[in-house]
């Protein structure tokens, strides 16, 4: 169980931050940004939360903000396959899994799309394609610590990625993207006219 006792420690004044095996790193390492990022998205969860979506999609959300967590604790845990623990929290294909079930549940009788979708629509659907965005951001930002640190598995030098981690953001964002149109419902989604074909004001 985390405990915190006092928020400030004073410890990262010098522009330095601990992981979760207690090593050192800058906090400009592309696996800071990447956590930081997913605690960003957590929070605009939180927001999309506060819109009052529907009762199913505010269970699978709920879910989600407790796996982010879980998340980010595992992007700050560099992979030692020597060291790991049961309690090493990591992203396992059984979460990613759900989250494709998720997909499909909620894609199930959406029209085909005959463009790309505008952000807006409804507030909720707003939210969770800002919600889709920033999870697109955390992805790209995971993969620049995958350039700089590896990715784990076998035969990989320890340090690195968990590669679940990385597969749970690309299909989250996928689900963000269906939830919002679910939410939103095809009367309400706003499609991209491209240049050209939209009226001249």
């Amino acid at each position: 169980m985390v405990r915190l006792t006092r928020i400030y420690t004073r410890t990262g004044d010098r522009g330095q931050t601990r992981l979760v095996d207690n090593s050192q790193t800058a906090k400009t390492d592309p696996r800071i940004e990447a956590y930081g990022t997913v605690d960003e998205l957590n929070a605009v969860l939180g927001l999309t939360l506060t819109a009052a979506p529907t009762e199913a999609v505010a269970q699978v959300l709920a879910v989600i903000q407790q796996e982010l967590f879980d998340l980010g604790a595992d992007l700050a845990q560099p992979v030692d396959p020597q060291a790991e623990t049961g309690s090493s929290l990591r992203l396992t294909a059984a979460q990613v899994a759900r989250l494709e079930a998720w997909c499909d549940q909620f894609g199930d009788g959406l029209p085909p799309l005959r463009s790309f979708v505008l952000p807006g629509g409804s507030p909720v659907g707003a939210w969770l394609h800002l919600a889709r965005t920033v999870c697109r951001r955390a992805e790209r930002q995971a993969w620049r610590a995958v350039e700089s640190h590896g990715l784990a598995g076998e035969g990989a030098a320890p340090g690195g990625l968990n590669p679940e981690a990385l597969t749970y953001l690309n299909r989250l964002s996928d689900l963000l993207f269906i939830l919002s149109r679910a939410v939103t419902g095809p009367e309400h989604e706003i499609l991209w006219t491209p240049g050209g074909q939209r009226p001249t004001l």
